[in-house]
């Protein structure tokens, strides 16, 4: 069951990276729009990372799929790691010993205390984003570098190889026709000394 299972999510995930790989555009144009996505996944803006890396994107006139592609490092399974990651990394760099906990009743003392510490937590959650989503992005932009500029040389091959099939297919036809019509001309003079 598990094994039926995996396979359909390496199917899955195979078929997303040939798709990737498909997208049109320069390989460094590609490169840098997935590298955006992945740093900009890193920020704690849930919600909006599609929307941030898009934009910025088209302003840096990079390729905005990939960006939107690479926010996806944020998703549902990778959130629960990368927040509380991003989170200990940027407080440990500001030097905060107190980390946040979750306390063992969430009432309504802790959901205003929450609200009156988002600010600091927020900027802390960036700091580790940052941290953590600026080599991540230039590993991602290496990563998808190679793999978009070696699917674009193996594209240009194939279809250099199929140009130069073509070529040769109407070489040979036009060899061919001359031979043809000689062949007409001899049968059309063979039947008129069979006529005459």
């Amino acid at each position: 069951m598990v094994t039926r299972y995996g396979s359909k999510l390496a199917q899955a995930w195979k078929k997303a990276y040939e798709r990737f790989l498909r997208i049109r555009g320069t390989p460094q144009e590609i490169a840098l729009g997935f590298a955006l996505g992945l740093f900009v996944g890193m920020s704690p803006f849930l919600g909006f990372h599609m929307a941030i890396a898009v934009f910025l994107a088209a302003l840096f006139e990079w390729n905005k799929i990939a960006a939107a592609v690479g926010v996806w490092i944020s998703n549902p399974f990778t959130i629960p790691l990368i927040y509380p990651l991003t989170y200990l990394l940027g407080a440990r760099v500001l030097g905060m010993n107190e980390v946040f906990f979750f306390p063992q009743s969430m009432d309504m003392d802790w959901i205003l205390e929450m609200i009156r510490s988002a600010p600091e937590t927020i900027s802390i959650l960036t700091l580790g984003g940052i941290i953590i989503g600026v080599p991540l992005g230039v590993v991602g932009y290496f990563f998808a570098y190679v793999a978009v500029n070696k699917y674009q040389a193996e594209i240009k091959q194939k279809l250099a190889e199929r140009k130069a099939l073509r070529k040769e297919k109407i070489r040979k036809k036009r060899a061919e026709k001359p031979r043809k019509i000689r062949n007409i001309i001899r049968k059309g003079a063979s039947r008129r000394k069979s006529q005459g």
